[in-house]
């Protein structure tokens, strides 16, 4: 400690009014975006009307409770996250920022990016710092794809391909290198460290930022990081919980068929529902739109599902996991924005 620091004086409540109008207007602006994004993939939904005239309505509902689910256990995979670092959320927030964000990173470009700016904002607003904030989108990121890695191992198994071997040892092998080298730059931070030291002296001559003595901040980021020591049983949990994420949504796919009336493909399922997962994240469109529809169904029907029937049976999905968690999420955007417009205000009101 160099000595207690002066507090910097309250922003003027203009200030504060202004900057809460500007936000506001940021996330209108982001909304008509997203609107504008998505709008033109309505001859997705229009094609898909032709297909869905029989619907059993009970195996729908079910599809979208599971869809819900499955949003809910990523929200308590970050909750875990964060608890690590002794900061404490509700599992209702924690599912409304999960909501909000698989919105933003589905309708706009570069969503992944714009929806860790949205859950670190989110996790700072709820008692988290930096480092903790960081740290917890670092360790979402590595459980999902790890769980992905196993549900698409046990896809490859139950496939009972001979020629998918070398898929099976490269996908267990790329999971298991993913964790050797996260722990090998943790337990060598003696040199990675001073590369960090070296990106952050980069970075304040390009964008002069962020400000003061490289070194110092990021001896203070570790100091910081090494104080979030998780237990066993977080990382059981964070992994159990983002292994149920995708599988309640992969149930969601299997109960789709069963909505139109056709037999769920069991043996193929999951294999290419781990490769339209995969689909996801490659930039082409929003959300994967045709690459994941494509993806699915021609796995699918090569793994004995009816033709047109596992069309109906995947655009249903993708209505139920694409579309209607679009409208529930930018809905939990929305109540997220008024619930920070309250916050500020009170403090706004606080300090006058």
């Amino acid at each position: 400690m160099t000595g207690s620091a002066v507090p910097a004086p309250p922003r003027p409540v203009r200030h504060r009014r202004t900057r809460g109008a500007l936000h506001l207007l940021f996330g209108l602006v982001v909304a008509g975006v997203a609107l504008w994004a998505v709008g033109g993939q309505r001859g997705e939904l229009q094609g898909a009307l032709s297909y869905l005239e029989d619907l059993k309505w009970q195996w729908v509902s079910m599809a979208a409770l599971t869809e819900l689910l499955a949003i809910v256990a990523f929200g308590a995979l970050q909750r875990e996250l964060l608890a690590a670092g002794d900061v404490r959320a509700s599992l209702a927030d924690m599912t409304a920022i999960a909501f909000a964000g698989n919105a933003i990173q589905n309708s706009l470009p570069a969503g992944p990016l714009w929806s860790n700016v949205f859950a670190f904002r989110q996790f700072r607003r709820r008692g988290a710092d930096d480092i903790l904030a960081v740290w917890v989108l670092v360790a979402t990121s590595i459980a999902s794809a790890v769980s992905l890695a196993l549900v698409a191992i046990l896809g490859l198994i139950l496939a009972r391909n001979e020629q998918v071997g070398a898929d099976l040892a490269a996908v267990a092998g790329g999971a298991l290198g993913l964790l050797l080298l996260v722990r090998y730059l943790l337990r060598q931070h003696h040199w990675t460290l001073p590369a960090a030291a070296a990106v952050l002296r980069l970075s304040q001559r390009v964008i002069r930022r962020p400000r003061g003595d490289a070194r110092e901040l990021v001896d203070q980021g570790w100091a910081r990081l090494t104080t979030v020591a998780p237990k066993p049983r977080t990382w059981v949990l964070a992994f159990a919980f983002a292994a149920a994420n995708w599988l309640w949504d992969c149930l969601a796919l299997a109960l789709c068929f069963l909505a139109v009336g056709e037999t769920v493909p069991w043996q193929g399922l999951l294999l290419a529902y781990g490769a339209a997962q995969l689909a996801v994240n490659i930039p082409i469109t929003p959300g994967g739109l045709g690459v994941v529809e494509g993806s699915l169904t021609i796995a699918l029907v090569a793994y004995g599902g009816q033709r047109e029937a596992t069309v109906a049976a995947v655009v249903l999905y993708r209505l139920i996991s694409f579309w209607g968690l679009l409208a529930v999420g930018w809905a939990s955007w929305a109540l997220l924005a008024r619930q920070t417009r309250r916050q500020e205000r009170a403090e706004a009101e606080a300090v006058v």
